[in-house]
């Protein structure tokens, strides 16, 4: 259940990346669904789902949010095995059940990223009294009241190695895809963003909305418009040279600019993304191959196209769609 997939790259290894999602009493249902639905989209529009998941609690069974629904939960292994563990928020900084030092050290030692949330973020920060960690801009407020010596970031989320922590509430599903961008292409990853209605991914830098702060999509204003003119254009791809000139770029540019934020070329990308949208279409609807081709700015010669870069042809890959359904 562990390591890692990635979309549409054929020499990785086909393995899932699993992620723990701890909970505690009266946990916050935005993030929690913000970071289970990134996960279940992405395993939805990719090939080959890349992502697992196990909801967690300090002592196993059902755990009820602040919205009095319930989830069922699995007991902490004394073992740890995921790739990343997610402990999710709740509305009381004083929960004792947030209070993780040692489940974070064990999930570290074993090799994972662990991303606290909101309250959760609030206590380990509480606990362990550094500067450098993010939380939502209320619960700063809050541990200030407290006379904490120090002022907590209110960036959406702070790195600091094998621990993060996180603004939590919507700014969940920005750093779920963020994560899951590590493992995915990024058209794959924009596809997902485009499915939830989540127009802008911010990065983990980005100030939190109370500040009237103003962030884009990848940082770069003319990166930004330019794939939104691809995004606008998937059935009738316009010329890269069209769209440097639209942008006032030069092809170099461009080039610079799709090399740093996504390490391929606008040609590359531009491609990917209208295989990702074919692959979504061929795995969610009825829309016969060719249909899909012509949906997606590849008039002639689709099948071979999706074939080279997904090592199956689209008509296998919807018989084992439709096999594994009913199975």
């Amino acid at each position: 259940m562990q390591a890692r997939s990635s979309f549409g790259k054929e020499d990785e290894v086909d393995q899932q990346t699993h992620f723990d999602i701890l909970v505690a009493p009266g946990f916050v249902l935005l993030e929690f669904a913000s970071l289970v639905d990134v996960l279940r989209v992405a395993n939805r529009v990719c090939p080959k789902p890349p992502f697992s998941y196990t909801y967690r609690s300090l002592r196993g069974g059902p755990v009820e949010s602040s919205s009095c629904a319930t989830i069922p939960t699995e007991a902490i292994p004394a073992r740890p095995r995921a790739d990343y563990l997610f402990v999710i928020g709740n509305s009381d900084p004083d929960q004792p059940e947030l209070s993780l030092g040692r489940t974070v050290s064990d999930y570290t030692y074993a090799g994972a990223q662990v991303f606290l949330l909101a309250e959760a973020a609030s206590r380990y920060i509480d606990e362990k009294g550094s500067a450098d960690m993010a939380t939502h801009w209320e619960n700063a407020s809050f541990l200030r009241e407290r006379g904490a010596r120090f002022e907590a970031k209110l960036s959406l989320a702070t790195e600091q190695g094998p621990v993060v922590t996180c603004a939590g509430m919507e700014a969940t599903a920005d750093v779920a895809l963020a994560v899951i961008g590590r493992h995915i292409s990024g058209p794959a990853k924009m596809t997902v963003a485009d499915i939830m209605l989540h127009e802008n991914i911010r990065d983990f830098s980005s100030l939190q909305p109370f500040s009237g702060f103003k962030n884009t999509a990848t940082g770069d204003a003319k990166l930004d418009q330019c794939i939104k003119l691809m995004q606008a254009n998937i059935e009738d791809p316009l010329p890269i040279n069209e769209i440097v000139g639209m942008l006032g770029l030069s092809n170099r540019s461009l080039e610079r600019k799709f090399k740093s934020f996504f390490g391929t070329t606008p040609n590359g990308f531009y491609r990917e993304m209208r295989l990702a949208k074919a692959n979504n279409l061929l795995l969610n609807t009825t829309m016969s191959v060719r249909e899909i081709g012509m949906a997606c700015g590849f008039p002639n010669g689709f099948s071979s196209v999706y074939k080279s870069f997904f090592g199956i042809t689209p008509f296998a890959q919807r018989r084992a769609k439709r096999q594994s359904v009913q199975s």
